[in-house]
Formats: C-alpha cells, structure tokens, sequence
C-alpha cells in the first residue's frame, strides 16, 4: 500500500513523480469505506470530490503537499462539524479554524475526516462517545485506547498519512501504544491550543501520530511555534525537527525507575520495557537507575484537577449560547462535572485542590531531580493490555488508573514520545514511553529514530 511509506518516501515521490497523490486520496478513501464503520473510527468523513478539487489549489511546493490527514474531532473546524464526540455539539460548524488545522492546510496537508474519541476527552477507550464505542483494528473485541482513539486507530489501518490527537492525561500515548503506531505528547505550549475544545486548560497538549518518529518530526515542524490567539504558547524558536534526527548523542543516560514497574503492571508489559532499555544499551546508551516516589500518586492528584478545570470549561455548554441540552452529557462527563465541581466548592477547596496543587509542584520538583542524573526517562505506557469492550466504561476507577504511567507527565508538562517495541503473547502491540525535559522533543524523537531504525516493529499493520 502506499499509505505504508513514510511521509518522507510520499514527499519525495510526489516531487519525482513516482506517485500521485490523487492515488494516497484514493487509497485513504478505501481503507475508511472499508474499516471506518467496523471501527467506529471516524465521526465525519468529507466528500472526497472536495479533497480533490482542493488538492487541484495547491502548490505542490508546499512540505505536506497532499497528504490525508485526520483531526480529533475536538478541533474547530470550517470544512467539518466539530462535535467532541458529544451529542451536544451535534451539529456545530465552527466560524474559524483551530491554529493546528490552519497550519497544517496552509503546509499542503488535506483533512479528510474526524477522528472518534471519548466525550470531551473523558475516558482511556473511546468507549464513552455518543457516535458509538471505537474498536481496536488488531481486536474489535477490544478497546482501542483513549482518547484520541479514533485517530489512532486511522494511522494503524492506513486511512490518513498522519493524524493530529490531543493529549491530556494520556490520550495520545495510550492510544498510540495499543495501535502499534508512534504519537508524542509535546512539551506544553510547545504547539498552540487555540481552536481546541478545552478539557483540562493546563494539560492539554496538540500533538502529531504517525507511523514512525521520524514521520511525527516533520508534522511537529509545521505546527509548533508560538500564536498570538493562545497566551500559554511558548515563545521558543522551533527547530527542524526532521534533520535534528540524526543529531542524536550515540550516548545518553536512560534513566528507569524500579517503583515504576511494581505491582498493577502487566508482567509481559514489563518484560517488554527491559528489553527495550536492553536494545537502548545495545546502541549504546546508559541504563541508570532513578527514584520516582511521587510518581505514583500522580493519578490521584490529577483526578483532582482535571476535573476540576473541566467542571469550569465545560460550564459554557448550556444549551443557550449555542449547543444542545446539557442532559447529552454522557455518564462519565457528568461524574467529572459533578466531582470536579465538588472539588472546588467552598470548604473543600483547600482539603481537595489545593493539596493536589501541591502534590503537582512536588511532582515537578522530583523529575526536575530525576532529571540532573539522566537525559531521558524510559517507563511503561500502558499497565496492562487493551481490555474487552465494555469493562472500562462500566468500571470509572479502572479507567482512571488506565492513565497510571501518563498523569505524572502531565503534570509536570514535559514531552512524551510513544513508539511500537513489540508484541504480547496474545498478539496485542505494545509501546514504550521516553519522557525528556521540556522542549526536547528533538532528543526524544532522535532517540526513537534510532530504535527504529534496529527494529521492525513499526513496520507491522492490523490484519482486518
């Protein structure tokens, strides 16, 4: 196929002629015609006749020129309606284009689609959306992870050459580790929030997914940068990211933490992550040993926060000003709401949300530690294997403590690179996480170029 290639091999055969991208449209329409509605994996599909004449007004000079691509459908759009997987917003066509769509049309790219995911965020699966439970491509018995899952699940079975997701406490690691695709959570500001439906205001995260590290290092190039519409987007130069790959050090120190890897994580899982740091050693790397003793009550301190600030950012969904009824919320967005808002009522202000404030400072102090003895912090994505459809939605506190290795980076607001490191033996994909200092996504992505360039993993697809 030649939604296999890398965004670079696409680049570069639609500069020689090799290949046409009217073909890369034909082959994505194909593959969501044949998978999206088995998968539950796109929420709204745009007319292919209007990607093609949009492709006709393009400068074929422009660095995305003509590659498909999918959006979370928490992105405002002009072309799509931009729902949040949320009856609420049904029907909402947004007047302006969220700064990642923008930019990334302006570089050549084409959206084809949005991608399914949990109501506003709120979930690990993309079980709780009102457009239906997304599966998972390699077990459509199984979750497909959350919240970005559909977008995830629409790089593994080829319907985009990349997709943009958004990460608060997970939702692009997870999903990208459970599809056996790469996805980085970035530093926060690093890429502007504007035109992102808001779930928790310091958290949340645009970033890319793609096939390889290599592919997420020139999405990251187009959409990262400073933007007067978003005052928390950082003011840090963007390097090229696609040729900082090869500038990675042949020895960095890989720090891992053993209270990291303790009781609740899948044995296979842990394995995995060893072998990993293994492969690490083998290229040359250091393995040293950390301490991440906060790291462990992470969860409980953003279950705190988050919904915290999304019982606020979600007040402006009354039905008045525009959407639907708030009795669309789903089940899980109302105990967030209801929890969150409790939080910060008067008198548990300072029991609940304060101290979790406190614990986020500790938090950031300890990896800042962490971080004088090592370049780079391996730890597992995922503590166990993608659960059968219907297990996490009926269970809230297993699906909060599916975000177990994610929350202390979210915290702490650092990148996070995702990249396939195997398989278990039920035949299930497995990902790693590397975890840098803020605004080394340059180092994280070198570092998992080099793993991929020794292993096959990435290469592997679901067989539907």
């Amino acid at each position: 196929m030649l939604l296999d290639k890398s965004i670079l091999e696409l680049l570069t055969g639609y500069k020689n002629k090799s290949i046409d991208p009217v073909d890369v449209i034909n082959e994505a329409y194909g593959q969501i015609d044949k998978y999206s509605s088995k998968l539950n994996t796109l929420i709204t599909v745009r007319d292919k006749q209007e990607v093609l004449d949009f492709l006709k007004t393009l400068d074929s000079s422009l660095p995305l020129y003509g590659l498909p691509y999918i959006l979370k459908d928490s992105y405002a759009t002009t072309e799509l309606r931009t729902t949040c997987a949320s009856k609420i917003l049904d029907n909402y066509l947004s007047p302006y284009d969220a700064t990642v769509h923008k930019k990334l049309k302006e570089a050549g790219a084409i959206l084809i689609g949005k991608g399914n995911q949990d109501a506003w965020g709120h979930g690990a699966s993309t079980e709780n959306s009102d457009y239906g439970m997304g599966k998972n491509p390699w077990d459509p018995t199984r979750v497909v992870g959350g919240s970005s899952g559909g977008p995830a699940a629409a790089v593994a079975t080829r319907m985009c050459a990349f997709a943009i997701g958004e990460d608060t406490g997970g939702s692009i690691r997870n999903p990208a580790a459970w599809n056996n695709i790469s996805g980085l959570r970035v530093t926060y500001g690093r890429v502007s929030r504007y035109g992102c439906v808001a779930y928790a205001s310091s958290m949340d995260t645009v970033g890319p997914f793609g096939k390889t590290a290599a592919d997420l290092a020139i999405i990251l190039k187009v959409i990262a940068g400073p933007d007067v519409y978003d005052g928390t987007s950082a003011p840090h130069e963007v390097p090229d990211y696609n040729l900082e790959l090869t500038k990675t050090p042949n020895k960095l120190k890989i720090g891992i933490a053993p209270e990291m890897f303790g009781a609740g994580l899948d044995q296979e899982i842990s394995n995995n992550a060893q072998d990993f740091a293994s492969k690490l050693a083998e290229l040359g790397h250091q393995l040293i040993d950390i301490s991440l003793p906060v790291a462990e009550i992470s969860d409980a301190a953003y279950y705190i926060l988050a919904p915290s600030e999304t019982s606020s950012n979600l007040g402006r969904y009354d039905g008045i000003r525009y959407g639907n009824t708030r009795d669309l919320f789903t089940q899980e967005s109302m105990r967030r709401i209801m929890v969150g808002t409790y939080e910060l009522s008067s008198g548990y202000y300072d029991a609940f949300y304060r101290k979790a404030l406190k614990i986020r400072t500790l938090l950031i102090k300890t990896f800042q530690k962490a971080f004088e003895q090592c370049d780079v912090i391996l730890l597992p994505e995922n503590p166990i294997m993608p659960p059968k459809l219907g297990d996490l939605i009926s269970d809230p506190l297993a699906n909060m403590l599916a975000d177990l290795y994610n929350t202390p980076v979210s915290l702490i607001g650092s990148p996070s690179l995702v990249i396939p490191s195997g398989f278990h033996k039920n035949g299930l994909p497995i990902g790693v996480q590397l975890v840098g200092k803020k605004f080394s996504e340059s180092l994280l992505l070198g570092l998992g170029h080099q793993y991929q360039q020794v292993t096959e993993w990435h290469t592997r697809s679901p067989q539907l």
